[in-house]
């Protein structure tokens, strides 16, 4: 099957760590079908200028239109992009890509976004224009936030009616495109992968040591964006409850954002009781989650967050909040415990009832909503290829169809 991935958010050689995940998704899906990325980059007049308006920290001038990324070539074609003006959004991104699209019009069997809007919505406007079967993926904050949005909405609700299929990575995604008018029976729920080789259970007391870190005592650990969306703040209010009940537990944040100042200082107040890494590499990941006891996520909306896929494929259990696809993870108690989000003295409560239980690392693992990479995309593309199918199907009237 030919398939024409269409995403602005995939990395490139300037930001080549950037959204791992739909880097994933399309490395495992070329090795099942053959896949060409188009990675938009976003562009305004004057772009080189207004530096303030930017959405990505690189540079846009600066990355050539086609590179090789991970085994995969890439195309970065430039999608107009009008900060501040989402009702535009859409229409402008799509004028932009007509002619990259257009290219492929007769090479491609079907179009595959990652993203809803713009990308979703010029993706089903282009492959009706061009008779190419389009499926959107909708992943989190692009239904959550952008989502949000009347005008970004709308658009939406023009698109996903009009799309030969949506994918969603959770059941309260799929849910909420379903009310904006998703087809039902071409409408999937796919979670994201997890590299089960990287996340694996391993060694807790070697793995700390490897990451310099006491053998002894339990280790909370987050990891994501330190903003306010994501509970890092409600994360380290919980930890100084735990704290005060056992004092040598220990809480590390791995990640950069908004509040990265503002949880060093936080840090150097604990006595060493809270560690700030930054942002690190998958590997370094991988490794804390093996030295961690459980991994804490106190967001207030979510997709499906890799961070807690990888800590059920480490065999760790989590704390988390009942909001978006979480619960579709961690289903019961055997993977840890969900509260409502902002209940601080409940994240509390959950992590130190989960300190005290023993789980099983790999029954967690064994947890049925695991999917490995190369599931993910049998799962994408055996969609991609119904739809495909479908277009193609002969018709069939009423009365040619019907018996007697």
């Amino acid at each position: 099957m030919r398939v024409l991935a269409l995403t602005q958010i995939f990395p490139n050689g300037q930001n080549p760590n950037a959204v791992p995940h739909i880097r994933r998704q399309c490395v495992a899906l070329s090795r099942q079908c053959d896949l060409q990325v188009l990675a938009t980059l976003p562009w305004f007049p004057g772009a080189s200028w207004l530096r303030r308006f930017r959405v990505r920290q690189e540079d846009p001038a600066k990355i050539p239109f086609e590179e090789n990324l991970f085994g995969l070539d890439v195309k970065h074609p430039r999608a107009l992009y009008l900060p501040k003006l989402v009702f535009a959004s859409g229409i402008g991104y799509a004028l932009s890509l007509f002619r990259a699209v257009a290219a492929w019009r007769g090479k491609v069997d079907a179009i595959l976004s990652t993203w809803a809007y713009p990308d979703g919505f010029a993706a089903v406007l282009l492959g009706r224009l061009l008779r190419i079967p389009t499926v959107v993926q909708v992943i989190g904050s692009d239904m959550d936030v952008i989502g949000r949005m009347r005008s970004a909405r709308a658009q939406m609700r023009f698109a996903f009616p009009r799309a030969a299929g949506v994918i969603a990575v959770s059941s309260h995604l799929a849910r909420e495109c379903l009310t904006l008018g998703a087809r039902q029976d071409t409408t999937r729920v796919i979670v994201t992968g997890v590299d089960k080789n990287a996340f694996a259970p391993k060694d807790k007391l070697a793995a700390r040591r490897r990451l310099d870190q006491p053998t002894v005592g339990k280790l909370v650990l987050y990891v994501g964006t330190l903003s306010v969306e994501k509970g890092a703040a409600d994360a380290v209010a919980a930890f100084e409850r735990v704290a005060r009940r056992i004092p040598d537990a220990r809480l590390v944040l791995v990640g950069d954002g908004p509040l990265l100042s503002s949880m060093r200082a936080r840090a150097a107040a604990s006595g060493e009781r809270i560690v700030v890494t930054g942002l690190r590499p998958g590997r370094d990941v991988s490794e804390w989650m093996a030295a961690c006891d459980l991994l804490v996520l106190p967001s207030y909306h979510e997709g499906t967050p890799n961070v807690i896929l990888e800590a059920l494929s480490s065999g760790r259990p989590v704390v988390a909040t009942r909001v978006g696809g979480i619960p579709d993870l961690v289903t019961g108690p055997d993977y840890g415990e969900l509260v409502e989000p902002s209940a601080i003295e409940d994240l509390a409560e959950a992590i130190l009832r989960v300190f005290t239980q023993e789980y099983d690392a790999q029954r967690i693992r064994s947890c049925p909503s695991l999917f490995s990479w190369a599931e993910n995309a049998r799962r994408v593309l055996e969609l991609l290829s119904e739809v495909t199918r479908a277009r193609h199907a002969p018709y069939v009237s009423r009365s040619e169809g019907s018996p007697g």
